[in-house]
Protein backbone atom coordinates (compact mmCIF):
# COMPACT_ATOMS: atom_id res chain seq x y z
CA UNK A 1 0.00 0.00 0.00
CA UNK A 2 1.44 3.66 -0.79
CA UNK A 3 3.61 5.77 1.48
CA UNK A 4 4.11 9.08 -0.52
CA UNK A 5 4.40 12.54 -0.48
CA UNK A 6 3.25 14.54 -3.23
CA UNK A 7 4.67 18.32 -3.65
CA UNK A 8 2.01 20.86 -4.94
CA UNK A 9 4.75 24.02 -3.87
CA UNK A 10 8.21 24.76 -2.57
CA UNK A 11 9.03 28.22 -2.65
CA UNK A 12 9.37 30.40 0.42
CA UNK A 13 7.42 33.45 0.91
CA UNK A 14 6.49 34.57 -3.01
CA UNK A 15 5.89 32.60 -5.84
CA UNK A 16 8.84 32.68 -8.25
CA UNK A 17 10.61 31.19 -10.96
CA UNK A 18 7.30 29.27 -11.79
CA UNK A 19 7.40 27.45 -8.14
CA UNK A 20 4.89 27.99 -5.95
CA UNK A 21 4.74 28.49 -1.37
CA UNK A 22 4.35 25.42 -0.24
CA UNK A 23 1.94 22.47 -0.05
CA UNK A 24 2.57 19.10 -0.10
CA UNK A 25 -0.01 16.08 -0.05
CA UNK A 26 0.86 12.73 1.62
CA UNK A 27 -1.06 9.39 0.43
CA UNK A 28 -1.26 6.79 3.45
CA UNK A 29 -2.75 3.87 2.62
CA UNK A 30 -4.74 5.63 -0.41
CA UNK A 31 -5.99 8.39 2.40
CA UNK A 32 -4.95 11.91 1.65
CA UNK A 33 -3.97 14.45 3.63
CA UNK A 34 -2.98 18.40 2.95
CA UNK A 35 0.00 19.89 4.60
CA UNK A 36 -0.43 23.51 4.48
CA UNK A 37 -2.03 25.18 1.49
CA UNK A 38 -0.32 27.91 0.06
CA UNK A 39 -1.61 30.29 -2.46
CA UNK A 40 -2.14 28.41 -5.69
CA UNK A 41 -2.73 24.87 -4.23
CA UNK A 42 -6.06 23.77 -5.78
CA UNK A 43 -4.91 25.06 -8.98
CA UNK A 44 -1.85 22.73 -8.21
CA UNK A 45 -4.21 20.34 -7.17
CA UNK A 46 -5.89 20.59 -10.52
CA UNK A 47 -3.05 20.60 -12.38
CA UNK A 48 -1.82 17.06 -10.91
CA UNK A 49 -5.08 15.91 -10.61
CA UNK A 50 -5.28 15.20 -7.48
CA UNK A 51 -8.70 14.76 -6.66
CA UNK A 52 -9.53 17.65 -3.88
CA UNK A 53 -13.37 15.93 -2.82
CA UNK A 54 -10.26 13.00 -1.12
CA UNK A 55 -8.81 15.42 1.50
CA UNK A 56 -10.55 15.34 4.98
CA UNK A 57 -7.81 16.59 7.23
CA UNK A 58 -5.45 19.71 6.14
CA UNK A 59 -2.57 20.55 8.41
CA UNK A 60 -1.17 24.28 8.68
CA UNK A 61 2.29 24.58 10.37
CA UNK A 62 1.79 28.17 11.04
CA UNK A 63 -0.37 31.86 10.27
CA UNK A 64 2.22 33.24 7.54
CA UNK A 65 0.10 33.49 4.69
CA UNK A 66 2.78 31.64 2.01
CA UNK A 67 1.77 28.68 4.19
CA UNK A 68 -2.35 29.15 4.23
CA UNK A 69 -3.28 31.80 1.89
CA UNK A 70 -4.74 29.56 -0.55
CA UNK A 71 -6.60 27.83 1.93
CA UNK A 72 -9.73 30.17 1.47
CA UNK A 73 -10.16 29.81 -1.90
CA UNK A 74 -9.75 25.81 -1.49
CA UNK A 75 -12.57 25.63 1.19
CA UNK A 76 -14.65 28.47 -1.07
CA UNK A 77 -14.82 25.58 -4.15
CA UNK A 78 -15.71 23.02 -1.84
CA UNK A 79 -18.82 25.14 -0.91
CA UNK A 80 -19.27 26.10 -4.22
CA UNK A 81 -19.01 21.95 -5.52
CA UNK A 82 -21.52 21.24 -2.09
CA UNK A 83 -19.44 18.89 -0.43
CA UNK A 84 -20.92 16.84 2.47
CA UNK A 85 -18.24 15.50 4.38
CA UNK A 86 -16.83 17.61 7.19
CA UNK A 87 -13.82 19.17 6.76
CA UNK A 88 -10.62 18.72 9.24
CA UNK A 89 -8.26 22.22 9.94
CA UNK A 90 -5.36 21.23 12.68
CA UNK A 91 -3.77 24.90 12.78
CA UNK A 92 -2.34 27.15 15.28
CA UNK A 93 -4.30 29.61 17.25
CA UNK A 94 -5.99 32.86 15.14
CA UNK A 95 -6.68 30.66 11.63
CA UNK A 96 -10.46 29.95 12.98
CA UNK A 97 -10.72 33.52 13.40
CA UNK A 98 -9.74 34.82 9.99
CA UNK A 99 -11.44 32.14 7.85
CA UNK A 100 -14.68 32.87 9.60
CA UNK A 101 -14.06 36.88 9.10
CA UNK A 102 -13.51 36.37 5.37
CA UNK A 103 -16.54 33.90 5.60
CA UNK A 104 -18.51 36.09 7.49
CA UNK A 105 -18.03 39.43 5.14
CA UNK A 106 -18.78 37.50 2.40
CA UNK A 107 -21.93 36.01 3.41
CA UNK A 108 -21.03 32.32 2.92
CA UNK A 109 -22.50 29.98 4.62
CA UNK A 110 -20.63 26.96 4.29
CA UNK A 111 -22.91 23.72 3.02
CA UNK A 112 -20.66 21.39 5.17
CA UNK A 113 -19.10 21.12 8.43
CA UNK A 114 -15.49 23.21 9.24
CA UNK A 115 -14.15 21.12 12.19
CA UNK A 116 -11.16 23.41 13.76
CA UNK A 117 -8.58 21.50 15.82
CA UNK A 118 -6.19 24.07 17.42
CA UNK A 119 -2.68 22.88 17.47
CA UNK A 120 -0.02 23.26 20.57
CA UNK A 121 3.45 24.75 19.48
CA UNK A 122 5.43 24.02 23.08
CA UNK A 123 4.89 20.49 23.12
CA UNK A 124 4.07 17.49 20.98
CA UNK A 125 0.69 15.81 20.26
CA UNK A 126 -1.16 13.71 18.49
CA UNK A 127 -3.90 15.01 16.38
CA UNK A 128 -5.29 12.24 14.86
CA UNK A 129 -5.05 8.62 14.68
CA UNK A 130 -6.91 5.36 12.69
CA UNK A 131 -6.10 2.06 12.21
CA UNK A 132 -2.55 2.27 10.14
CA UNK A 133 -1.62 5.97 10.71
CA UNK A 134 -0.72 8.50 13.81
CA UNK A 135 -0.17 12.13 13.33
CA UNK A 136 1.29 13.88 15.85
CA UNK A 137 2.47 17.98 15.67
CA UNK A 138 6.01 18.78 17.30
CA UNK A 139 7.10 22.33 18.03
CA UNK A 140 10.04 23.59 15.58
CA UNK A 141 11.58 27.63 16.32
CA UNK A 142 10.56 29.97 13.58
CA UNK A 143 8.84 33.91 14.48
CA UNK A 144 5.72 32.96 15.26
CA UNK A 145 4.19 30.19 16.88
CA UNK A 146 4.65 26.94 14.36
CA UNK A 147 4.50 23.18 14.21
CA UNK A 148 5.87 20.41 12.19
CA UNK A 149 4.33 16.94 11.64
CA UNK A 150 4.88 13.77 11.53
CA UNK A 151 2.80 11.18 10.20
CA UNK A 152 4.10 7.76 11.86
CA UNK A 153 2.92 4.02 10.63
CA UNK A 154 1.70 1.49 13.41
CA UNK A 155 2.92 -1.80 13.71
CA UNK A 156 1.98 -3.53 10.75
CA UNK A 157 0.46 -6.96 10.29
CA UNK A 158 2.08 -9.99 9.25
CA UNK A 159 1.26 -11.30 6.10
CA UNK A 160 -0.48 -15.16 5.63
CA UNK A 161 1.51 -17.41 3.27
CA UNK A 162 -0.82 -18.03 0.48
CA UNK A 163 -0.04 -21.39 -0.33
CA UNK A 164 -0.64 -22.33 3.19
CA UNK A 165 -3.94 -21.05 2.98
CA UNK A 166 -4.04 -23.27 -0.31
CA UNK A 167 -3.53 -26.12 1.21
CA UNK A 168 -5.45 -26.16 4.43
CA UNK A 169 -8.63 -23.76 5.26
CA UNK A 170 -9.09 -22.29 8.87
CA UNK A 171 -11.41 -20.46 10.59
CA UNK A 172 -11.28 -16.46 9.65
CA UNK A 173 -10.82 -15.73 13.22
CA UNK A 174 -7.36 -18.22 13.99
CA UNK A 175 -5.95 -15.84 10.79
CA UNK A 176 -6.81 -12.80 12.36
CA UNK A 177 -4.79 -14.22 15.02
CA UNK A 178 -2.02 -15.47 12.98
CA UNK A 179 -1.45 -12.40 11.69
CA UNK A 180 -0.99 -10.75 14.95
CA UNK A 181 1.88 -13.00 15.76
CA UNK A 182 -0.19 -15.47 17.63
CA UNK A 183 -0.29 -19.48 17.88
CA UNK A 184 -3.41 -20.99 17.64
CA UNK A 185 -4.77 -24.39 18.23
CA UNK A 186 -7.86 -25.86 16.52
CA UNK A 187 -8.59 -29.64 16.97
CA UNK A 188 -5.78 -30.08 18.99
CA UNK A 189 -3.30 -29.40 16.31
CA UNK A 190 -1.12 -26.27 16.83
CA UNK A 191 -0.58 -23.95 14.25
CA UNK A 192 2.57 -21.64 14.52
CA UNK A 193 2.50 -17.67 13.33
CA UNK A 194 6.45 -18.22 12.20
CA UNK A 195 4.89 -20.70 9.51
CA UNK A 196 1.74 -19.29 8.40
CA UNK A 197 2.95 -15.98 7.87
CA UNK A 198 5.82 -13.45 7.10
CA UNK A 199 7.52 -11.58 8.94
CA UNK A 200 5.92 -7.78 8.74
CA UNK A 201 7.63 -4.55 6.87
CA UNK A 202 8.96 -2.06 9.69
CA UNK A 203 6.71 0.42 9.98
CA UNK A 204 7.64 4.28 8.05
CA UNK A 205 7.62 7.65 9.08
CA UNK A 206 7.42 11.06 7.28
CA UNK A 207 8.14 13.78 9.30
CA UNK A 208 7.10 17.45 7.73
CA UNK A 209 9.55 20.11 9.37
CA UNK A 210 8.30 23.62 8.60
CA UNK A 211 9.71 26.94 8.79
CA UNK A 212 12.35 26.88 11.16
CA UNK A 213 15.51 27.98 13.11
CA UNK A 214 18.42 25.29 13.01
CA UNK A 215 18.26 23.79 16.50
CA UNK A 216 19.22 20.29 17.77
CA UNK A 217 16.37 19.60 19.70
CA UNK A 218 14.58 19.37 16.48
CA UNK A 219 16.56 16.05 16.60
CA UNK A 220 14.03 14.39 18.87
CA UNK A 221 11.06 14.56 17.05
CA UNK A 222 12.42 13.04 13.62
CA UNK A 223 14.94 10.85 15.13
CA UNK A 224 15.29 7.70 12.55
CA UNK A 225 12.14 8.40 10.22
CA UNK A 226 12.49 7.19 7.23
CA UNK A 227 11.77 10.72 4.89
CA UNK A 228 12.18 13.92 6.43
CA UNK A 229 11.10 17.14 4.53
CA UNK A 230 13.02 19.96 6.04
CA UNK A 231 13.35 23.86 4.92
CA UNK A 232 16.33 24.87 3.36
CA UNK A 233 15.57 28.61 2.57
CA UNK A 234 19.14 29.36 2.39
CA UNK A 235 22.33 28.52 1.12
CA UNK A 236 25.21 29.11 3.67
CA UNK A 237 26.70 31.68 2.39
CA UNK A 238 23.60 33.65 3.78
CA UNK A 239 23.74 31.84 7.07
CA UNK A 240 23.23 35.12 8.97
CA UNK A 241 19.81 36.04 7.00
CA UNK A 242 18.60 32.40 7.75
CA UNK A 243 19.07 33.12 11.45
CA UNK A 244 17.89 36.48 11.26
CA UNK A 245 14.86 35.43 9.57
CA UNK A 246 14.20 32.18 11.64
CA UNK A 247 15.07 29.57 8.55
CA UNK A 248 17.48 27.12 8.21
CA UNK A 249 20.46 27.15 5.28
CA UNK A 250 20.99 23.12 3.05
CA UNK A 251 23.85 22.54 4.98
CA UNK A 252 22.09 22.83 8.42
CA UNK A 253 19.25 20.67 6.84
CA UNK A 254 21.47 18.44 5.94
CA UNK A 255 23.06 18.41 9.52
CA UNK A 256 19.95 17.77 10.92
CA UNK A 257 19.10 14.52 8.85
CA UNK A 258 22.77 13.60 10.00
CA UNK A 259 22.90 13.79 13.85
CA UNK A 260 18.70 12.36 13.48
CA UNK A 261 19.73 9.54 11.54
CA UNK A 262 17.16 10.09 9.17
CA UNK A 263 17.00 8.16 6.29
CA UNK A 264 16.27 10.50 3.30
CA UNK A 265 15.92 14.30 3.13
CA UNK A 266 13.97 16.66 1.20
CA UNK A 267 14.88 19.94 0.67
CA UNK A 268 12.17 22.87 0.41
CA UNK A 269 10.77 26.40 0.83
CA UNK A 270 13.16 27.95 -1.05
CA UNK A 271 14.15 31.49 -1.41
CA UNK A 272 13.21 33.51 -4.43
CA UNK A 273 16.72 34.75 -4.82
CA UNK A 274 17.93 30.71 -5.90
CA UNK A 275 16.84 30.57 -9.96
CA UNK A 276 18.74 27.62 -9.94
CA UNK A 277 18.54 25.25 -7.17
CA UNK A 278 21.21 22.98 -7.60
CA UNK A 279 24.03 24.63 -5.59
CA UNK A 280 21.54 23.89 -2.89
CA UNK A 281 21.33 20.73 -3.45
CA UNK A 282 25.23 19.98 -3.83
CA UNK A 283 25.49 21.80 -0.24
CA UNK A 284 23.54 19.08 1.51
CA UNK A 285 25.01 16.05 -0.49
CA UNK A 286 28.26 17.32 1.04
CA UNK A 287 26.74 16.42 4.55
CA UNK A 288 24.20 14.30 3.83
CA UNK A 289 24.29 11.94 0.70
CA UNK A 290 20.26 11.37 0.67
CA UNK A 291 19.15 13.93 -0.16
CA UNK A 292 17.01 15.09 -2.93
CA UNK A 293 14.92 18.24 -3.97
CA UNK A 294 11.44 18.81 -3.27
CA UNK A 295 10.55 19.50 -6.87
CA UNK A 296 7.08 20.46 -7.90
CA UNK A 297 4.63 17.59 -9.29
CA UNK A 298 7.04 14.92 -8.11
CA UNK A 299 6.02 12.18 -5.67
CA UNK A 300 8.64 10.45 -3.56
CA UNK A 301 8.10 7.22 -1.41
CA UNK A 302 8.29 7.07 1.90
CA UNK A 303 10.70 3.56 1.52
Amino acid sequence: MPFEVFILGNNSAIPAHGRHPTSQVVNHHEKFYLVDCGEGTQIQLSKYKIKRSRLDHIFISHLHGDHYFGLIGLITSFHLLRREKPLHIYAPKGLKEILEMQLNVSDTKLVFELIFHETKFDSAEILLENDDLTISSFPVKHRIPTTGFLFREKNIQRKVRTEKLEAESIPHELIVELKKGKDVILNEKKYLSAEWTFPPASPRSYAFCADTLYHEELKNYIQGCNLVYHEATFMEESSERAKQTFHSTAKQAATMAQIASVKHLLLGHFSAKYEDLLPLLIEAKEIFAHTKLAIEGLKFEVE
